[in-house]
């Protein structure tokens, strides 16, 4: 067993798993597995720079991260960074301070790299599954971007678009700086409308609608199905391969969509950073499931972050 840390820094959020892997057996035990949300992305649509404050908010975190693994005595650490770091003009600012903070650089990856973690951190424990049928398709709806991945055993076809919660949410609910409360119905339909262009862009690298089981990652999706079993409380357990019908994601979008932020907030699992964004994100899962025919998607916490660690392990 070879005891790995990987950290995943997207736009909305940062993410740690300090795990035991075996690459022989293909076991993977959780010793850690934590977030942040740190809205690394803010304002970088509109800026294309990183805001001092969210770089404060992303290197606490990792001030925090790197006491964890030296706790754990993880022997292999790996960062990787995604979307809003891919887009900032100062993300310089931003390697140089986590150098310094976890001894390690952070990777910025392509959205094809992206897609190829996510993936094997998804399908890899589903592959045995006689219920689930292949190819499948994992969408990963992250804060500044989402992917798209279909593969049987490995990766056939993969495309990122810049369309995430975090992002649609900033390019079309802001007004004045702040989230419409609830959005109008025009600002609703500007957003669908983008969502739709950058499906239009995905299926042109992407055979979306050859997919059998469509399998869904990141919090986004994990809390519409959070919301859909009613949880009292966020619970992973309960929510790790879990299935959502497209029926119940278009009245949880619905719902999100036309809530206030206080009601929003009242959602017993809803996590206080998805709050504002959350609405978006549903929309581009529901957006997909109608595109693709998907009559339901299986949920998974297992994603890039456990591709990741896969990556260390079996590069030790």
């Amino acid at each position: 067993m070879t005891r790995v840390a990987a950290i995943d820094c997207g736009t909305n959020s940062i993410r740690l798993l300090v795990a035991d892997a075996d690459p022989r057996t293909g076991e993977l035990v959780d010793l850690d597995r934590r977030m942040t949300i740190v809205r690394l992305g803010q304002g970088v649509d509109r800026t294309g720079r990183l805001a001092p404050e969210a770089l404060e908010r992303t290197f606490a975190a990792c001030r925090a991260y790197a006491r964890v693994i030296k706790e754990h005595g993880a022997q292999r650490v790996r960062f990787v960074a995604t979307s809003a770091s891919r887009d900032a003009e100062n993300r310089d600012a931003f390697v140089r301070g986590v150098l310094d903070i976890l001894g390690v650089e952070p990777e910025v990856i392509t959205g094809d790299q992206e897609a190829e973690f996510s993936f094997t951190g998804a399908t890899r424990e589903l592959a045995g599954r006689a219920d689930l049928h292949r190819p499948f398709l994992v969408v990963d709806i992250g804060g500044g971007s989402t992917e798209f991945v279909v593969g049987d055993d490995r990766v056939r076809a993969a495309r990122s678009v810049d369309v995430g919660c975090v992002r649609m949410t900033e390019r079309h609910l802001l007004q004045d700086g702040v989230v419409q409360d609830p959005p109008s119905e025009e600002r609703i339909a500007a957003m669908r409308a983008d969502i739709e262009a950058a499906l239009d862009r995905a299926e042109r690298t992407v055979p979306l609608r050859e997919a059998r089981t469509l399998v869904g990652l990141a919090g986004s999706v994990t809390t519409v199905s959070a919301i859909a079993q009613g949880l009292p409380a966020y619970d992973s357990t309960a929510i790790h391969h879990s299935r959502v019908t497209r029926e119940r994601v278009r009245e949880i979008t619905d719902r999100l969509l036309h809530a206030t932020h206080a009601e929003r907030a009242a959602i017993p699992s809803m996590h206080p950073g998805r709050v504002d964004v959350i609405g978006a994100g549903a929309l581009v899962l529901l957006s997909l499931m109608e595109r693709t025919g998907a009559k339901e998607v299986v949920v998974s916490e297992h994603d890039i972050l456990d591709g990741i660690a896969w990556s260390v392990a079996t590069d030790a």
